[in-house]
């Protein structure tokens, strides 16, 4: 786990595992996971498969990461849920799109500590101390034109 520093206190965290893969009709396999975290997005995290320059990133909730680890939760294009697959200890991280399903089993432990890590950058509930309103108002007026 690597984390950034602003001056005493930390502004990310990431935290690189190894997740197994299953994708419909193909054998499961193992993959380089990173677990991304900063506090200038403070309420997403970031899951990148795959090593760099190929990897596939998918931006969700921080809190829908948490939850997962204690039940069943997400709609739409991310589920997390306990227990992948039966695995003992584990997290599965439903990625849907127009193309397929992917699912990642991650060791629990591993999500734990990463969202952990997380929480010292920015605790849950102080995440609107972290927004910075200038720049998202900007990109909303940028995208209008």
């Amino acid at each position: 786990m690597t984390q950034q520093f602003s001056g005493a206190a930390a502004i990310s965290v990431t935290h690189e595992v190894v997740a197994r893969v299953v994708v419909a009709d193909e054998p499961p396999l193992s993959m380089p996971v990173s677990l991304r975290y900063d506090r200038s997005d403070p309420y997403a995290v970031c899951l990148s498969v795959g090593a760099a320059p190929r990897a596939v990133d998918w931006v969700f909730a921080r809190s829908l990461l948490a939850a997962g680890l204690l039940r069943p939760t997400g709609l739409g294009n991310v589920l997390v849920t306990p227990r992948c697959h039966g695995e003992r200890d584990s997290v599965g991280i439903v990625f849907r799109s127009p193309d397929g399903e992917a699912v990642l089993s991650i060791a629990a432990p591993a999500v734990a500590a990463f969202l952990g890590q997380t929480r010292s950058v920015v605790p849950p509930g102080t995440e609107g101390r972290y927004v910075d309103l200038d720049r998202v108002v900007a990109e909303l007026l940028a995208g209008g034109e």
